[in-house]
């Protein structure tokens, strides 16, 4: 074939022989000897670049962690949703990671962009990807392997957090090391990545570390990896805004904690990302995926004074909320406390679970559309009159030594304690050019309660997998006797009617 195509090129016009010499390269190239097409790799490959951010609610004077360390040496994907965590078809993201693995404080804030760090970047195959996992170093690597240097954890293995009191503590990691901190096709925002033939595509990576990370009973912390991930784009600047007090219009003094949220496979707004507003009421959440969230703002003015929970639904990426206004909550002292406990069992025994609990309230959208939003958790300072009181909704299930009375044979038990604003949130639907905002409704506060159980993460099992029959308990009803509608009052513990989680693994 070849001997043939020269022969043919040799004896062309010369004004002929250029042109031809193209059109015989295109054609060898895609022609194989049998005849067959051969795909050139610029048609059949696309790149992906992955970031990641986290913008950190948990910082004082919102809570104690100054930072929070991790080490991550590689990034991956997978076309199938339902691949197992050591099989084939893991496709690398990040190789330069391998030889110089990253170690990221996922509170720092990034100097110029909204991203903590570049991860790295790589060619792959046409197709969609329906998982990503992180790959975090071992605190106790095998002799010989790449480790970062400065290491922030000094000592303290290479994932680590770092207290406001400066005290170093390791993060315990356990299947981590080896099967990653998954990402599954539920917390891929907007849906499966496309990789396209020839074209980027920017792939960001959202930690939320203040919902990340457990304290255990003996001190120790430990690693249960809450991560969302989603296409970004440069063309779009995020979502920002200013909440200012509805009355002075002045940013509020305290703490202003904002959270983004979209709507799960069951209709109940989840939250997205979560950051503290600045001192002059400022916030920005970016990069972010296209689409529409709902922004939920809550706050705790001097001494507590709390304000009504606040959101601000069907918000485009892009856009900016300017001047949210939070209304002071009339007469009252102090925000509203829920506690509860959590049991877990087998069907014979106690259980080991991690259960992130939350509380949620309905919204008026319109005079005939509700919605479920997550209310974010807040925490109180100390004063003169009453302690700090802080927020729970993370907890780790782990012995019966705290379970009380009444509780389920065998089972073991936590406690749980959540702060909120103990008023009907105020609703504000955004349209073109701005948004209008209705007064918080009238009559009792209800609240609901939402327990999600999931296995610890260890070497025998995968991160994330449902650990109970059923994995979610929504409770609406105190701990009265009889049980009554779960309602909040200002200042004020309510006792919320125990969640029992059986048929756990």
């Amino acid at each position: 074939m070849y001997s043939n195509l020269l022969f043919l090129l040799k004896n062309l016009p010369a004004r002929h022989f250029a042109l031809s010499l193209v059109m015989a390269v295109v054609t060898v190239y895609f022609v194989s000897c049998g005849g067959n097409p051969i795909t050139p790799p610029s048609l059949s490959m696309g790149t992906v670049s992955a970031t990641i951010s986290d913008p950190p609610s948990c910082m004082p004077p919102n809570g104690h962690f100054m930072h929070a360390f991790i080490t991550v040496s590689s990034v991956q994907a997978h076309t199938s949703a339902t691949a197992d965590d050591n099989g084939p078809g893991w496709q690398e993201l990040a190789p330069q990671l391998a030889s110089s693995p990253m170690q990221i404080d996922l509170f720092s804030k990034p100097d110029t962009t909204c991203v903590l760090a570049q991860l790295g970047s790589a060619s792959l195959p046409v197709g969609t990807l329906q998982q990503i996992r992180l790959i975090l170093l071992s605190n106790t690597p095998a002799a010989g392997a790449a480790v970062p240097s400065p290491n922030s954890c000094a000592g303290n293995g290479f994932n680590c957090v770092v207290l406001d009191d400066g005290t170093i503590h390791e993060l315990a990691l356990s299947s981590q090391a080896n099967t990653g901190l998954k990402i599954p096709p539920g917390q891929i925002v907007g849906g499966p990545i496309q990789v396209m033939a020839g074209q980027s595509v920017d792939l960001n990576i959202d930690f939320n570390a203040c919902a990340s990370i457990v304290r255990e009973g003996n001190g120790t912390y430990r690693l249960k990896p809450t991560l969302t991930a989603g296409v970004v784009s440069a063309n779009n600047s995020g979502i920002g805004g200013q909440v200012v007090d509805s009355v002075t219009k002045a940013p509020i003094a305290g703490n202003v904690i904002v959270a983004l949220e979209q709507p799960d496979s069951k209709g109940i707004d989840r939250i997205v990302m979560q950051a503290a507003a600045d001192s002059q009421g400022n916030f920005r959440f970016c990069p972010l995926p296209t689409g529409a969230f709902d922004v939920v703002v809550v706050a705790l003015g001097p001494a507590n004074l709390p304000y009504n929970a606040t959101a601000v639904v069907n918000v485009p990426n892009g856009a900016n909320l300017s001047g949210i206004p939070l209304v002071a909550e009339t007469g009252a002292s102090g925000p509203a406390i829920l506690q509860g406990f959590v049991t877990a069992k087998t069907a014979t025994a106690g259980a080991t679970a991690d259960v992130t609990v939350a509380a949620l309230q309905t919204i008026n959208i319109s005079s005939s559309t509700t919605r479920q939003v997550t209310i974010p958790l807040q925490n109180t300072q100390a004063t003169t009159a009453t302690p700090a009181v802080t927020s729970s909704g993370l907890i780790s299930i782990t012995d019966s030594t705290s379970c009380p009375m009444g509780s389920p044979t065998g089972a073991n038990c936590a406690q749980y304690t959540l702060v909120v604003p103990a008023s009907n949130p105020s609703v504000g639907v955004f349209v073109a050019g701005g948004f209008l905002f209705s007064a918080p409704a009238t009559g009792d506060v209800l609240i609901s309660v939402d327990a999600n159980a999931v296995v610890p993460v260890s070497a025998a099992t995968n991160a994330g997998n449902a650990d109970c029959t059923p994995s979610e308990i929504v409770t609406s009803m105190d701990a009265s006797t009889p049980p009554q509608p779960l309602k909040l009052t200002p200042a004020t513990t309510t006792n919320v009617a125990r969640t029992d989680f059986t048929g756990c693994s």
